[in-house]
C-alpha cells in the first residue's frame, strides 16, 4: 500500500509542478495574462506541498526520484495540451527515466 500511496502522490505532484509552469508558460509567452500565471504560481506552490506527504523522510531522494516522473509528466503533458508528438527517443528516455525513479524510491534496503 505504501508504493501505491507514494505513486499516486508523485502523479499529483506532477499535476501540480506541469500543470503550474504550462499555466505560467501560456500566461506569459503566449499572453494570456497575469490570472494564468498566477494560478501557475499557486499549482508550483501546491506541488512543493504534495512533495512532503511522502511515506520516504529523505528530501534528496524523493527529489531524484521525482526527477523522472517529472520527465515522463512532462512528455505526457505535452502530447496531451499541446499535440507534442514524442519520437522513439523520447519515449525510451522517459522509459530510462521511471526505471530510474523505482530503483531510486523502491529498491529494497537492507538497514
Amino acid at each position: 500500500m505504501t508504493v501505491a500511496r507514494s505513486v499516486a502522490l508523485f502523479v499529483v505532484a506532477a499535476l501540480f509542478e506541469i500543470g503550474g509552469a504550462w499555466l505560467v508558460w501560456q500566461g506569459t509567452r503566449e499572453h494570456r495574462g497575469l490570472l494564468w500565471v498566477g494560478a501557475g504560481v499557486i499549482a508550483l506552490g501546491l506541488y512543493g506541498f504534495v512533495a512532503t506527504l511522502q511515506p520516504d523522510g529523505e528530501f534528496g531522494r524523493i527529489l531524484a526520484a521525482y526527477g523522472g516522473v517529472f520527465v515522463a509528466g512532462s512528455i505526457g503533458w505535452g502530447i496531451v495540451a499541446d499535440g507534442y508528438r514524442p519520437d522513439r527517443f523520447d519515449l525510451a528516455g522517459a522509459a530510462v527515466c521511471l526505471v530510474g525513479m523505482a530503483i531510486i524510491m523502491y529498491a529494497p534496503r537492507g538497514g
